[in-house]
């Protein structure tokens, strides 16, 4: 029991929950044979009060690991490790910039495809270089692969020289494919500049009628400088007319244009904006907003929409992991039509 008991850490900082971090420190304690078949856990009062942890949390914890069959239970005796195997062959170190809805989707996609054949550590680091490289400079010879959704708010220039040092093949990357990278690894990759090229070359038609585009693209924010690479291309090329705006209060609306929205506080901002003034969205303006969402499916009988699959990026990333794989899968990039254009 003492040895498990040095296993056992808990990490303050990190996302993933506390019931799933004692379930990893466990399963690894058995995967890399730290502990024996038939020793005896502390029982949850005693991890509750080691740990500074509720009972509930560590109930829960040994809970999954029973219905694993890493562990087994023995009333009146105690909880006992079961297996000299605890059946898992990966673990995986997630590096998230930032945490939204769209990215909740990534995650949970993320680890329902992995589901227990592997044991996941989450962190967000904020798009903040300097915390992103203590992460891995920390942490990353711990683990088998590691998972990086690369974004940065600074120093981005040097990102690729921190993670030109994690073995290619642990590295997989999703999102975006940071400038730089060198080898083989594995990746789910957005193409952010064709991405909107193409979905605007297939609306031209549609939006013909719209006098200029505007792109309202804000300052500080975690979008990718494709997306504007992509809109600009596109209008030089169709010889569009177009702005490009960092936030709405100093832009008055013009009529007979069409609006791209890329956040969601914009695309609020907008709708106010146009009620405001008696705009109709879909004939004075257009708008279109990136990333679907079930909102958008009603307000002002539909807003269209760009979106990626990011089901379809934790999937594959999954996948990748499982396999062992460096194959970069394209994420699909869908436009959905409503009445807003």
């Amino acid at each position: 029991m003492r040895d498990l008991l040095k296993t056992l850490s808990i990490d303050q900082y990190a996302i993933t929950p506390y019931y799933t971090q004692i379930y990893n420190s466990i399963s690894s304690a058995v995967k890399q044979r730290l502990v024996d078949k038939n020793e005896l856990l502390p029982s949850i009062h005693d991890l509750s009060v080691a740990l500074n942890l509720s009972r509930n949390t560590i109930a829960r914890a040994y809970n999954e690991l029973k219905e694993k069959g890493i562990i087994n239970s023995v009333p009146g005796k105690g909880y006992f490790i079961s297996t000299g195997s605890a059946g898992q062959s990966v673990k995986v170190l997630l590096l998230f910039n930032k945490l939204s809805d769209h990215k909740e989707v990534m995650y949970d996609a993320f680890t329902q495809g992995l589901s227990t054949k592997a044991s996941i550590d989450f962190y967000i680091y904020n798009s903040n270089f300097d915390l992103f490289r203590k992460l891995l400079i920390e942490k990353a010879d711990n683990y088998d692969k590691i998972v990086i959704v690369p974004h940065f708010r600074d120093n981005a220039n040097h990102a690729s020289e921190v993670i030109n040092h994690i073995p290619k093949e642990k590295l997989i990357l999703m999102g975006s494919l940071a400038d730089g990278i060198t080898g083989e690894f594995g990746a789910v990759y957005e193409d952010f500049s064709n991405d909107i090229y193409n979905a605007l070359t297939n609306l031209t038609d549609n939006t013909r009628h719209y006098t200029s585009l505007t792109i309202i693209f804000p300052e500080k924010n975690s979008l990718s400088g494709g997306i504007l690479t992509g809109f600009v291309n596109y209008c030089h090329v169709y010889k569009r007319n177009f702005n490009i705006i960092s936030e709405l209060h100093s832009c008055p609306l013009q009529r007979n244009t069409l609006y791209i929205t890329l956040t969601e506080d914009d695309l609020i901002q907008l709708i106010d904006n146009a009620r405001s003034l008696n705009y109709e969205v879909g004939e004075d303006i257009g708008i279109i907003s990136y990333n679907e969402t079930i909102v958008k499916r009603v307000i002002l009988n539909g807003i269209t929409t760009f979106s990626t699959d990011f089901g379809f990026m934790g999937e594959k990333a999954a996948e990748l992991v499982l396999n062992n794989s460096t194959r970069h899968f394209k994420v699909p990039f869908r436009t959905i039509v409503r009445p807003s254009i």
